[in-house]
């Protein structure tokens, strides 16, 4: 006979992060520990950080750090939990920005722009919340059920759900047109 005890993933748990690259990865690291600790599947996980890095990144590329500090000083949160239905749902918050978040279409050889594309895909569910304060939340429902054998598995509509543009779409360049300088 087999004992199994089941460990509960913490209910929540949130973070301070630098306003830059560098509170990342201490993020994915906590967050990975956490999960793994409360029996989340690796592929659900996997998902997770993934999703986590990516907003943080926009967080600080396109967002003012929280309350009055300049940016690159201050802090942007990041929270994540699993709720008693087993919903597993990341956030980041940051203090707001020129624009809002909102999914782009690069073109092909676009060195960015594919963070919240990479995101519908992967996710369950996403979207922004404004407060009175001017800060953004950004949040993801990453797996609606963390304790599915099946989470994290790509779904069969997963190739349909990421579009890039067509190579029309690219600007006029023949192939013989950079080799024309070598001349």
């Amino acid at each position: 006979m087999a004992l199994v005890v089941a460990q509960e993933v913490p209910t929540s748990s949130s973070m301070a992060v630098s306003h830059g690259p560098a509170g990342v990865g201490e993020a994915r690291h906590r967050m990975r520990d956490q999960l793994r600790t409360g029996g989340v599947s690796e592929a659900v996980i996997d998902d997770a950080v993934l999703i986590l890095s990516e907003l943080l990144s926009n967080a600080c590329k396109h967002g003012r750090p929280l309350g009055d500090a300049l940016a690159g000083d201050g802090d942007v949160r990041c929270a994540w939990r699993v709720d008693t239905g087993g919903r597993l749902t990341v956030e980041v918050t940051d203090g707001g920005g020129p624009t809002r978040p909102a999914p782009a279409t690069p073109s092909v050889t676009a060195h960015g722009g594919r963070g919240l594309n990479i995101i519908t895909a992967l996710a369950d569910d996403w979207g922004v919340r404004d407060d009175t304060r001017g800060e953004v939340t950004v949040w993801v429902v990453v797996q609606d059920d963390v304790d599915d054998p099946d989470a994290g598995h790509r779904r069969d509509d997963f190739a349909t759900r990421v579009t890039a543009p067509t190579v029309a779409a690219v600007p006029r360049l023949e192939f013989a047109d950079a080799f024309d300088d070598l001349d």
